[in-house]
């Protein structure tokens, strides 16, 4: 860390201790030249995850939401909530190990859906008929009918 006052790069921390609820540290520092002493902070950098929508535009990934359309799908249906909420957990994680700052709404909807069909097969075709848009009843069966193969 370079010295605010004589410009030296070398120095001892004196104290360390964490702030902003431990999002953050604070280092008081001691240059190893003219013996002045400063605070530092160290904080994690997080990029966010922009998720691209069909139309091509960006927003930033909003956890809330995926939980939101994960409880529409799952109304009055033998799930509890904290089983979404792990469902919603498992899908950021995976988001986030994939180190890709950037993925398309259709891969997350891909990934719910892969949860929501062996968590519970109605709140999955549930999900199935918003996100794919079916147009008709015909859709609708032809996804029935697949659920009912796999069986």
């Amino acid at each position: 860390m370079k010295c605010p006052y004589c410009g030296f790069i070398e120095d001892k921390v004196i104290d360390s201790r964490p702030t902003d609820e431990g999002s953050a540290i604070r280092r008081r520092r001691e240059c190893s030249k003219c013996a002045k002493r400063f605070t530092t902070y160290e904080k994690v950098e997080s990029l966010p995850i922009m998720v691209i929508k069909k139309d091509k535009s960006r927003q930033t990934f909003n956890r809330e939401k995926l939980l939101n359309g994960v409880l529409r799908a799952c109304e009055k249906r033998p799930v509890s909530i904290g089983q979404l909420e792990k469902l919603v957990e498992d899908i950021e994680s995976q988001i986030c190990n994939s180190l890709q700052r950037e993925v398309t709404s259709k891969h997350i909807g891909e990934m719910v859906m892969a949860k929501l069909k062996n968590l519970d097969e109605v709140a999955y075709v549930r999900f199935a008929s918003v996100y794919r848009q079916f147009k008709d009843i015909n859709t609708f069966m032809d996804e029935l009918r697949k659920l009912l193969n796999e069986k």
